[in-house]
């Protein structure tokens, strides 16, 4: 059992806000999501508390979870963080908690896969980041932290991307580093 086990359940009145929320926002995208249906979605999330737990974590800080895919072995659902900038919740942090202990003077509050793996979600790999830019324009002002691999974060590196000059940018930047105009983005599957 973590901590997270005993408190991830919503009040009814949350419960319901949020579906209301997500069922707005997934009507209003169908482009995200072109041959899918809320009910199967609701469906899943009635089955799943403690994910639907998490997308109001990642609604909270600013997130706009939305559905943008289903995997079509086991059925889950993806949802990806779907601002149109950054989650205003979730920036000025570093990459990870190592990054974090080793940063000597004007430490952030927290990291970004320590606060990612607080709400039970995962950052962005490059590969989800791409695809996510195929469904609009996201980041054309801030940046956002993406999952980075071991070999680059042993080096003391980690990944983060933009949406500029109407492409897609991946850069580098010490994984100690952070910045107000840089958070992260998150998926859950369901």
């Amino acid at each position: 059992m973590t901590d997270r086990d005993s408190t991830w359940h919503l009040d009814p009145e949350r419960r319901d806000e949020l579906l209301t929320t997500l069922m707005e926002r997934f009507d209003l995208n169908m482009k995200r999501h072109r041959d899918l249906r809320w009910a199967s979605v609701e469906s899943r999330l009635e089955r799943n508390p403690e994910k639907l737990w998490t997308l109001s974590e990642l609604e909270r800080t600013g997130g706009e979870p939305d559905v943008i895919g289903q995997d079509t072995r086991t059925g889950e659902f993806h949802f990806y963080d779907c601002s149109a900038e950054s989650p205003s919740g979730r920036r000025s942090v570093c990459y990870d908690d190592d990054a974090l202990k080793a940063r000597k003077k004007h430490k952030p509050d927290h990291s970004a896969v320590a606060m990612a793996t607080g709400m039970g979600a995962v950052l962005l790999t490059e590969e989800q980041y791409r695809g996510l830019q195929k469904l609009g324009e996201f980041d054309t002002r801030t940046s956002s932290w993406l999952l980075t691999p071991p070999d680059i974060r042993a080096r003391g590196g980690a990944i983060f991307g933009d949406y500029r000059y109407g492409r897609v940018f991946l850069y580098h930047n010490g994984a100690e580093s952070y910045y107000a105009a840089r958070g992260f983005r998150c998926v859950v599957s369901i």
